[in-house]
């Protein structure tokens, strides 16, 4: 992987999110989220595409977008709506009754793309919302910071001393030595945040929730990863030079977010 690339393509892009997410309002940040949950479901279901299978794509997007608003706004509606949104995809694979062998698998990989990314997306937006209100950009901080600590940290301390195979079928190149530095990078990150912006958080919870947070964003990046060799494609997308497609992006953030979205709803 081209090292330079992904620091060129991350110089780029952080700037203007980091504007966004201090210096805009909050419902900027979460449309930001919400785009990148949509881009991340089409490149989802682009996988399912290369492997042969027909995404009930329209059905997928709007139950994603119940899921996403359900989490992310629970104040907009008394009651829930994304079962409707399940039951939409459900009928719609009855129009697929020709094709009965992938129809059924189809509907599957729909549903599962839908609630990955609506869900875990949702919980990310939501960061920016929760109470205290002018906690929000350093508790969606928090998140950015533990994973990009944790996969720099990773990366450098994999390829200096990685050794041991971390998971050789799914991802190869992955270490034991490489996810340990990422741990220990997602701490590093976490503590900094603190410092900068969380101060009265207590400092074993910002360790744990480093460990966590980074613990949880290198099963979601192999998570990804797995889907990614089953559909037989190096990455989801080519949107990011150097750093892949935006589900490439999301995969280690969307698994890093719901501990945050818990901690901060009912801990903190």
């Amino acid at each position: 992987m081209n090292l330079a690339r992904r620091v060129v393509t991350a110089l780029v892009v952080l700037p203007p999110l980091l504007l966004a997410l201090f210096a805009g309002p909050p419902w900027i940040t979460q449309a930001l989220v919400g785009l990148a949950t949509l881009l991340g479901l089409f490149e989802f279901y682009g996988l399912l595409r290369a492997r042969g299978l027909r995404p009930l794509q329209r059905s997928g997007l709007a139950l994603a977008v119940l899921v996403f608003v359900e989490v992310a706004l629970p104040a907009w509606g008394h009651a829930p709506l994304w079962p409707l949104g399940v039951l939409v995809v459900l009928i719609a694979t009855l129009g697929r009754g020709a094709d009965i062998e992938t129809t059924m698998p189809a509907a599957a990989g729909s549903l599962l793309g839908a609630v990955y990314l609506g869900g875990l997306g949702g919980t990310m937006a939501a960061l920016r919302t929760l109470a205290p209100p002018e906690q929000g950009p350093w508790r969606l901080g928090l998140l950015l910071a533990i994973i990009m600590a944790s996969d720099t940290a990773a990366f450098f301390v994999g390829s200096a001393w990685g050794r041991t195979k971390l998971a050789p079928r799914i991802s190869p190149h992955k270490t034991v030595e490489g996810a340990l530095g990422g741990l220990v990078g997602g701490v590093a990150g976490a503590l900094a945040i603190r410092q900068l912006g969380l101060p009265g958080m207590p400092l074993g919870h910002a360790v744990g929730l480093g460990l966590l947070v980074a613990g949880l964003g290198i099963l979601g990046d192999l998570d990804e990863s797995l889907l990614k060799r089953w559909a037989g494609v190096k990455d989801s997308g080519t949107l990011f030079p150097g750093h892949g497609g935006m589900l490439d992006r999301l995969d280690s953030l969307l698994f890093g977010a719901p501990v945050l979205y818990y901690y901060f709803l009912y801990v903190c």
